[in-house]
């Protein structure tokens, strides 16, 4: 019986090398240094969504509430329309009944235009509070968003120098990660 040689192909031996050799350490920690600034990234991207978001909501909520506010004004202003007719036809009503029923409907509508203004009042302070709560929500997210772009920014860098081998790159790849991860941090703070 013939015996059988395994001749591996150049290929093989590589890849066999390869797997036993500790391998491309350089290659190694850039992979590992843009996989935890991906996760970082998608963590800030996720807060900046929220907040941008939440501010949106806000900002409709104070949009609504100003949109009942000025129908409450109108409603003001057709209360005052009427209590003004009343008064007006007072004075030149001829009969007491009269001129005592037209006193009353001035009373009851200069009542209800009290009441209707203060709703009015309430309201737009309502949406003033909420313009400023949506604008508070908003602030980080501009600050997130420039944070996403600096550790983008890295992410390139860090690919860049696994292509290149320009050890220097990595140092901008790094700068440009704890640049994102100062502005994420701040983004609460300020």
């Amino acid at each position: 019986m013939a015996e059988e040689f395994e001749v591996p192909s150049p290929h093989e031996r590589h890849v066999e090398n390869a797997a036993e050799s500790p391998g491309d350490t350089l290659a190694q920690r850039i992979a590992l240094m843009t996989a935890i600034i991906a996760t970082v990234a998608a963590f800030i991207s996720y807060q900046s969504g929220s907040a941008q978001n939440q501010a949106m909501f806000l900002k409709n909520e104070s949009i609504l509430k100003q949109a009942e506010a000025s129908d409450q004004w109108a409603f003001f202003q057709a209360k005052s329309m009427k209590a003004q007719l009343a008064a007006d036809f007072a004075v030149v009503a001829t009969g007491s009944q009269d001129k005592a029923r037209f006193v009353a409907e001035q009373e009851r509508e200069d009542k209800e235009r009290a009441d209707i203004r203060a709703e009015a009042t309430k309201l737009q302070a309502e949406s003033r509070e909420l313009g400023r709560k949506s604008e508070a929500r908003l602030r980080p997210h501009e600050r997130l968003s420039l944070a996403l772009t600096f550790l983008q920014i890295a992410i390139a860098l860090a690919a860049i120098t696994v292509l290149t081998r320009k050890k220097w790159l990595l140092w901008g790849a790094s700068a440009s990660a704890a640049i994102g991860v100062s502005a994420a941090v701040t983004a609460f703070f300020l």
